[in-house]
């Protein structure tokens, strides 16, 4: 689907380094990842605090955030059935459930595998 797609995570957070790290060993198409601590976003229609918020999948220079970069991963591979599955992901019938899922996750990633408390966000 495309040749230029980049996955900006939290490098000081053990889970999200795991999760990118997978995520970069299965998947079908290349997918470079970074951590959003050294990444020039200068190259992005993000900011670094965009990309301290949250995961972004930034494909061909478009950029989805949170569950949607998720659903992008499985959009851009080649197997007809995890296209599908990313466009369900992303549709309006369940974006209101992947919003606040993500979110649920983000907030307790520093208690799944792989967490240390520098995983844990920051409370607002």
């Amino acid at each position: 689907m495309s040749s230029n797609i980049t996955l900006i995570f939290d490098g000081d957070c053990g889970f999200c380094t795991t999760t990118a790290n997978t995520v970069v060993k299965r998947s079908k198409v290349p997918i470079v990842a970074t951590p959003w601590q050294f990444t020039d976003f200068s190259n992005y229609e993000i900011t670094e605090k965009d990309a301290a918020d949250q995961v972004y999948l930034v494909v061909d220079g478009v950029p989805y955030g949170g569950h949607e970069a998720f659903a992008m991963i499985l959009r851009v591979q080649p197997n007809l059935f995890f296209r599908f599955l990313g466009r369900v992901l992303m549709s309006r019938a369940l974006a209101w459930l992947g919003r606040p899922t993500y979110r649920l996750i983000a907030k307790h990633r520093h208690r799944l595998p792989g967490g240390t408390p520098a995983c844990k966000l920051p409370q607002k």
